[in-house]
Order: C-alpha cells, then sequence, then structure tokens
C-alpha cells in the first residue's frame, strides 16, 4: 500500500475539496463557542427574542455538524483509498476555515445585518481583524494547496 500522502497516488483536487467542509465546520464551531458562548458577544440573529436568537445559535450548531459529517466521509473515502494527499487536505481545511470566517464577516455581518461581532461604538477594527484573518486563511489555503501541486508535479515529472 502506498504512502497517503505519495504524489504519484493521490488526488490533489479530491483531498481539498474533502477537507474544505472540515474547515468550515471548525470555524463554525469556534465562532460558536467562542464568541456565542464563551464571550456572548452576539448570537447567530440577535435581531429576535432570546429565544429565537438561541434557537439560531442551535440551527448553526446544526449546519456545523452537517459539514463535518460530510467532510469525514468524502476524508475517510479518500484515505480508504489510498487516494489521499496530506498537504493538499490541510490546504483544504485552512482554506474552509478562513471561507467561512470571511463569509461570515461579509454576509452574516454586513449584507444581512444578522450579527456584529461585537456591539460596540466602533466595530470598524473587530470588522477588519475578523475579515483580514479569514483573507489570510484563504490565503495560506490557497498557498499550501500550491505547494502540494508543485511537489507532486515535480516528484511525478522528475
Amino acid at each position: 500500500m502506498p504512502p497517503l500522502n505519495s504524489p504519484l497516488q493521490s488526488d490533489l483536487n479530491r483531498s481539498f475539496k474533502a477537507t474544505v467542509p472540515l474547515g468550515i465546520g471548525m470555524m463554525a464551531a469556534i465562532d460558536e463557542v467562542v464568541f456565542h458562548q464563551i464571550l456572548a458577544w452576539h448570537h447567530f440573529f440577535d435581531w429576535g427574542t432570546p429565544a429565537f436568537s438561541l434557537l439560531s445559535d442551535g440551527l448553526l450548531h446544526s449546519g456545523e455538524l452537517i459539514f463535518f459529517v460530510l467532510g469525514f466521509f468524502m476524508f475517510a473515502d479518500l484515505r480508504s483509498r489510498s487516494k489521499l494527499n496530506r498537504t493538499s487536505a490541510w490546504a483544504g481545511f485552512v482554506f474552509g476555515l478562513g471561507a467561512f470566517q470571511l463569509f461570515d464577516g461579509i454576509v452574516d455581518h454586513k449584507l444581512l445585518r444578522l450579527h456584529q461581532i461585537r456591539y460596540v461604538d466602533n466595530v470598524l477594527l473587530y470588522d477588519l481583524v475578523w475579515n483580514v484573518s479569514g483573507l489570510l486563511l484563504l490565503l495560506a489555503g490557497y498557498l499550501i494547496f500550491r505547494h502540494a501541486r508543485a511537489t507532486t508535479h515535480y516528484v511525478a515529472g522528475g
């Protein structure tokens, strides 16, 4: 059986795609646990009753679990067929973290106005840190994937 990250046997694109949902689910979980529960800065939907806000957090939790299960089965399938490229999988995971972060910061916070990161007079600093960290995670995921692709092409071709 070839190693899990054998460049000749692995599937870069599927390894990346399999772990994007894991990254999305992980960042949603971090957001929910840290910002919704521990710090209590916001709920997923802040403009209703406290009961509805709590229900919206439960729906977010259900969504993150769906992403975890989807990503887990995709990951497990690749691993069981010895097609998993670990570097590409890490790239997808990090990219998924950033994708959730940026989607939440732009769509949920600004476009839909479901909630703010924190309810303070000047939220700009919080928005910048939130969205820039999402962009940095996306960039890191992309760079890791580029490295995986270059390494695979180098080994396969040379």
